[in-house]
């Protein structure tokens, strides 16, 4: 078997990835493996922004709507570090060439529920599409990162409790020896009929922190995304970004009357859509554009276009719409450095549990996290690498431990994942 050597192995191609790598020093020599394309993750579908404290006197008010939107249930530490580090966060942004929307006058910043202040950056309504088109392009430029495409994700190789690397393959089998790994495999949407997810992200890293008794946290934590377009088949669901709502737009019941405050948090927006289908007795509610003072077509361009092409026109006509699952809060426990309990193994983004989220996750605080915690785990690789923790093991018995990994399937990923979802819903409802 093919064995190739890194300083840092990185599983996954969203924004946390690509920050990630970006990051690292270019001394470290790093593999960066995707599933599918580079593009091909949720961070590309991110529609609504991205948000950033509003200086000193926004701080206590944006830590205080992440706290409420996640029901308290969130690591405070960890919200700090998110909503401290936001300015500086965005400013990567900008220098990987970034470019959100605004004028000569400066930045625009719209609200979406659970805000009670105007702090999210966006770009269009395809916010996700033009930061990683922007950090896609930086990478590429990297002389030092080996990008490797179609490639699927086995298992990380360890011994005693310490990672050593990866298993992949592409056409056949191969490893990465690494001194650092570093997971950023996305969430669970794939497992569910009904998602804003790309289907082939089926959480793959956490089926292997489990398979290696990597630590996990708040794993039952999934949200609903209150407004997906409905359509009846089980295809991919487009979302119907939170700041449409956030620019004006009114959800309907089937008698047209307005029943719930669109600006709350998702879930409680979830929970009245649901309650009100179910009053209906009717698969969707309707999302009405009418009463958003903006240019439609200008500031959604991409909603309107997809809506336009399924044959309805969002400026006269009203829009069907059902909660889907979106987002998962939980995933692989880490520290504030992104460190998981494996030696040389680090998690970000939606793949990994800072806490920052709580049981729910408020709008467009995703983007942020991953570039926020995606710094801090390169950051932590350049300290951890200059101190030489890691293992040296010598490449006869790095194939060694290589030759004697069990390679599972998909139904099984899926089969042990929910039942770790199942046993942390029983512990957290005893």
């Amino acid at each position: 078997m093919k064995v190739e050597n890194s300083d840092v192995v990185i599983v996954g191609s969203g924004v946390a990835g690509l920050i990630c790598a970006l990051s690292l020093d270019k001394n470290f020599k790093i593999i960066l493996i995707t599933k599918k394309k580079l593009k091909d993750s949720n961070s590309y579908l991110a529609q609504g922004g991205i948000s950033v404290c509003r200086g000193k006197e926004d701080r206590e008010d944006y830590i205080e709507d992440t706290l409420i939107a996640g029901h308290y249930k969130n690591n405070k530490e960890a919200v700090e570090i998110l909503v401290d580090e936001s300015e500086e966060a965005i400013k990567t942004l900008i220098e990987n060439g970034v470019k959100f929307t605004g004028d000569e006058k400066g930045l625009f910043y719209t609200r979406e529920g659970g805000h009670r202040k105007f702090r999210i950056l966006y770009c269009e309504d395809q916010t996700g599409k033009y930061i990683m088109e922007s950090l896609i392009e930086k990478v590429l430029e990297r002389d030092n990162i080996k990008i490797i495409e179609d490639c699927e994700f086995l298992d990380i190789i360890e011994k005693e409790n310490t990672c050593l690397g990866i298993l992949a393959k592409k056409e056949e089998k191969f490893a990465i020896k690494s001194k650092f790994t570093v997971l950023a495999t996305g969430g669970l949407g794939g497992i569910y009929k009904n998602t804003t997810n790309f289907s082939h992200i089926k959480g793959d890293g956490i089926a292997i922190a489990i398979r290696h008794n990597i630590e996990l946290k708040d794993i039952s934590y999934i949200q609903i995304h209150p407004t997906t377009f409905y359509t009846k088949g089980n295809e991919r669901k487009f979302l119907i970004s939170e700041s449409v709502r956030g620019e004006g737009a009114v959800l309907l019941n089937q008698r047209l009357e307005r029943f719930t405050d669109e600006l709350k948090p998702r879930d409680k927006v979830t929970k009245a859509i649901l309650e009100e289908m179910k009053k209906d007795k009717s698969e969707y509610e309707w999302l009405d554009f009418s009463t958003i003072n903006l240019d439609i077509k200008e500031r959604f361009p991409n909603i309107y276009n997809y809506l336009m092409k399924k044959g309805i026109n969002p400026i006269k006509d009203k829009v069907p719409v059902v909660p889907a699952q979106h987002y998962t809060m939980g995933g692989i426990k880490v520290d504030m450095n992104s460190k998981t309990s494996m030696k040389n193994l680090y998690a970000i983004g939606e793949v990994a549990c800072t806490g920052v989220h709580g049981q729910n996750r408020l709008a467009s605080n995703s983007l942020l996290e991953s570039v926020v915690f995606g710094k801090r785990a390169s950051q932590s690789i350049i300290d951890e690498n200059n101190i030489s923790v890691y293992n040296n093991i010598t490449d006869d018995i790095f194939k060694n431990i290589v030759d004697r990994v069990i390679v599972t399937n998909e139904t099984e990923n899926k089969n042990i994942i929910m039942q770790r979802i199942r046993e942390d819903e029983f512990e957290k409802n005893r």
